[in-house]
């Protein structure tokens, strides 16, 4: 058996974790049971990158999902956490093709079924890597349904879906402009594309007798017009006529159309269908030809003319010094512009035309906008329904196609002969159209989301009508961050409502990103990335669980700190030493097993009532997605009422000679501390397993309960302990705290040692107030830290005395501390004024920042909530140095 002076003086993580993990997995606890008859909770855990690296974003989305999942499972649920993880094309591809690059050997060199077996031997080394990381979060996931995007039955969904929409007419191919990126060499979604504000420049150029102005003048190789705006007086009679193209051997048409804005430039602007999507668009209203001047890695093709070979930097340049030399370089000037980046690899990215393949996504979009419309799906915030709404309203075609070997291969083969595509489930032999069996599969691969949009279905088993198909889908809730609400949540849920005719979730809860303790997003480049692996070696995953949790609020972005984390550290181990206090003053104390509620303490009904109240708050938090709110009940109940408060009015009930109270008392202590342990488990797995495990090994009453708390009961408010409760001592309770803490308030503001005990008054005009502080004197004496207290009902001169007005419901308190021996008036005078001056003088200097319009207007927006904060803070300040000022005058 398990005693008070065997337990570590501080709780130790390192020795704890490792062993409740494995525990709980040998146990089979995350384990969903497909025939269970408990109603079913199900959730998709996101599938990371096969590539990935557990990062601060993981760490966040895993402790949410988990605290679910943990808090169902003990409200008595079925639950299935779905881990999995996620092939990522590019990434992976670009991760394989370095590492063959430092051996010297190139993709092309291998062939493209060499390439990939060297991609397979190294997902079985190294990938998934993630996973391992992700238990020392402490996930709860049923393990041993991991699914990966090209597990062989995935794949077939993925096949199954492709040859489906293609017959459905709902997957064309066709010859269209798309986001190309030239390193990775494959086109890449709109998506997948980030845009960087930098400093850029506008140069104006003469074609003919007309004046252009471009970002980009290497582009005007592959111009096809120019165009004005149809309403434009200066151009009309131009619109129509041809004029020469400089540096080419071309003439190009003038054309009128009302998307030129006549009012920027010279208001002619020039038209280059094959290389920006503005003028792809005009160029399909005007039936433009459209000629493309780049190859697949952004280098000038023979279209270019004299310009052939050139990389686009380098064409710009010789562009530029050939209009120079011509004379038709008019002016140059700074212009601020937007770049598209791949979100992969950082190169810039080229508007190409390309043979790709696409869904048709409107008649899927429909669906999936109307099931929101009318709340069959809801986000939390709300706020977000707002951005997927507006995003499929304007939905674009989706291209599907990537020009990569790892992933999905496109089941399509073309003819050589007739030209007609064969799409298939199985491997095609001959042309479907022609017979012929001079066909080739296409080379390109799916989307990585393509594979991603089936997720809550296929690893259910869809297309097969499986029994977990049945039971677990469709899903609870969707737990992500907002940079993939496009990318997967609107895909999943067109997908779910097109081939299974069911929403694939519920609930979509959106959380923001983690961001460092200045609001900047981390990066390796600023050098402010934080490892959370680091973070759970040093202060453990409970502290770092509870700290996500605490400011993960609303959907807004997380401020880190690692001043936050040692904080939630500290947490962590004020429950270990409450534990440890409590088996430390109960050691051979045989607790009551049959409470008597009229035998127990003011202090022990009080608790109850709070326990209650805190099962209540934090359960409607829980269910309602507020992570932040449960949190902080939790915090607040377990390091205020229960260890600041109930175990130091505990004290003389532990230390003293009663044994019959201590019984009783003692039952109520460690029931408050069992059931706490159960409330915070969700979010804090690991200390709370330690403590439950703790109080097992020495209390029977515990010992004949489950084995671990994670499959313990939920506290509920049905619970026969807490009718042990008392509104009418924790109300006095109250009043006990609220005198206390002014005590504390004016021993802080007046310097006062908290070891001098003190003579008080305390002073109500209330019958029922004054006798509960007289029947209540011997707690406010003692965490007062008073000499002794005088209990009044007319207020006395307050002359040269500390007084704190309470209120409490329609009645007041004052509590007035003489100072005449404690505080040395005229000293305390001259640093007060002395105090007053700096904060005056802080004061002018914020106040002046506010007021100053140029710093309104260029400060970053938390630097000027910090600022009106501030001054908030110095108003308060003044005002409690003058009150001080005039009590001791």
């Amino acid at each position: 058996m398990t005693k008070a002076q065997d337990l570590p003086k501080a709780y130790e993580h390192q020795s704890v974790e490792g062993k409740w993990y494995q525990f709980w997995l040998s146990k089979n606890y995350f384990k969903a049971d497909d025939s269970s008859k408990k109603p079913t909770y199900t959730v998709m855990m996101p599938p990371p990158n096969v590539t990935g690296v557990l990062h601060m974003g993981h760490a966040l989305n895993c402790t949410l999902q988990d605290t679910l999942v943990r808090y169902k499972r003990m409200k008595g649920f079925n639950c299935l956490w779905q881990p999995g993880m996620d092939h990522a094309g590019i990434s992976t591809q670009i991760v394989v093709e370095k590492q063959l690059a430092s051996q010297g050997i190139k993709r092309e060199e291998l062939g493209r079924e060499k390439f990939l077996e060297k991609v397979w031997q190294w997902k079985a080394q190294s990938g998934g890597m993630i996973f391992k990381q992700q238990q020392k979060l402490g996930v709860s996931v049923d393990w041993d349904r991991a699914k990966f995007t090209l597990d062989e039955d995935m794949s077939l969904a993925v096949k199954k879906v492709f040859v489906d929409l293609y017959k459905e007419s709902l997957i064309y191919r066709g010859n269209r402009l798309v986001n190309w990126c030239p390193r990775c060499n494959t086109a890449v979604s709109d998506l997948e594309v980030k845009h960087q504000d930098q400093k850029g420049t506008l140069w104006h150029i003469k074609y003919g007798g007309l004046t252009v102005a471009t970002t980009r003048p290497e582009t005007m190789l592959g111009d096809t017009a120019v165009a004005v705006h149809p309403e434009d007086e200066r151009y009309k009679k131009l619109v129509g006529k041809k004029i020469k193209l400089p540096l080419t051997n071309r003439e190009i048409s003038v054309i009128a159309d009302e998307s030129v804005d006549k009012d920027f430039g010279s208001g002619v602007v020039k038209i280059t269908p094959a290389h920006d999507f503005n003028d792809y668009e005009t160029a399909k209203r005007h039936n433009l030809e459209m000629i493309s001047i780049f190859d697949n890695k952004a280098i000038v093709n023979e279209n270019g003319g004299a310009y052939k070979g050139l990389t686009s930097i380098a064409a710009r340049k010789k562009v530029l010094e050939d209009l120079t030399e011509m004379g038709l370089l008019i002016k140059e000037e700074p212009h601020p512009m937007s770049v598209g980046k791949c979100d992969r690899c950082e190169a810039v990215i080229e508007p190409m035309l390309s043979d790709q393949w696409f869904v048709k996504i409107k008649p899927l979009a429909d669906k999936a906008i109307k099931v929101v419309e009318d709340g069959n799906i809801k986000f939390y915030p709300e706020n977000w329904k707002k951005t997927y709404l507006d995003w499929l309203y304007n939905i674009k075609d989706w291209c599907i196609s990537r020009q990569l070997w790892w992933g999905h291969r496109i089941p399509a083969w073309h003819c050589a002969d007739c030209k007609h595509i064969t799409v298939s489930m199985e491997d095609a032999k001959k042309c479907e159209n022609c017979g012929s069996k001079n066909i080739s599969q296409d080379n390109d691969v799916l989307d990585t989301w393509f594979s991603s949009w089936l997720w809550p279905m296929n690893t259910l088993g869809w297309p097969a009508e499986t029994e977990a198909l049945k039971k677990y889908y469709p899903t609870n809730v969707l737990v992500t961050g907002f940079d993939i609400i496009f990318f997967w949540v609107a895909r999943m849920v067109m997908a779910g409502l097109h081939f299974k005719k069911q929403i694939p979730f519920k609930d979509v809860y959106i959380h923001g990103l983690v961001r460092d303790e200045r609001g900047q997003k981390m990066s390796k480049s600023k050098g402010n990335v934080v490892d959370p692996l680091d973070l759970v070696n040093d202060y453990g995953t409970d502290a770092l669980r509870f700290t996500l949790a605490s400011f993960v609020g609303a959907g807004k972005d997380i401020r880190f700190s690692e001043d936050r984390l040692d904080g939630y550290r500290n947490f962590i181990n004020k429950i270990w030493n409450a534990t440890r206090f409590c088996l430390t003053a109960l050691e051979g104390v045989e607790l009551s097993k049959n409470i008597d509620a009229n035998s127990l303490t003011l202090a022990d009904k009080y608790i109850v009532h709070e326990l209650g109240q805190t099962i209540n708050e934090v359960t409607q938090a829980l269910e309602n997605y507020q992570f932040t709110e449960a949190a902080q009940k939790l915090y607040q109940f377990t390091w205020n009422e229960f260890c600041d408060w109930y175990l130091e009015l505990s004290k003389p009930v532990l230390y003293g000679t009663d044994q019959k109270q201590k019984t009783q008392s003692g039952a109520v202590l460690v029931g408050t501390l069992e059931r706490l342990a159960r409330l915070l488990h969700p979010l804090i797995p690991y200390v709370t397993e330690e403590v439950y495990q703790t109080l097992r090994n020495i209390y029977p009453s515990i010992k004949n309960e489950k084995e671990s708390i994670c499959i313990q009961e939920y506290p509920t408010l049905s619970d026969s302990f807490l009718k042990l409760a008392s509104k009418e001592a924790a109300f006095e309770i109250d009043v006990v705290k609220k005198v206390v803490g002014a005590l504390r308030n004016i021993r802080g503001e007046n310097r006062i040692s908290p070891a001098i005990k003190i003579k008080i008054l305390v002073q109500t005009q209330s019958t029922a107030l004054l006798k509960i502080l007289q029947q209540n004197d011997a707690f406010i004496t003692s965490l007062g830290r008073l000499e002794k207290a005088d209990y009044l009902t007319q207020l006395p001169d307050t002359k040269k005395s500390a007084v704190s007005l309470l209120t409490i419901g329609q009645e007041r308190i004052n509590v007035i501390v003489p100072l005449e021996g404690l505080v040395d008036f005229n000293e305390e005078i001259k640093r007060l004024n002395k105090e007053l001056e700096k904060v005056a003088k802080d004061f002018d200097i914020v106040n002046k920042q506010l007021t100053s319009d140029n710093f309104v207007k260029h400060a970053p927006k938390e630097i000027l909530e910090e600022k009106k904060l501030l001054l908030s803070q110095l108003t308060d300040k003044r005002q409690n140095i003058l009150a001080s000022l005039e009590r001791l005058s």
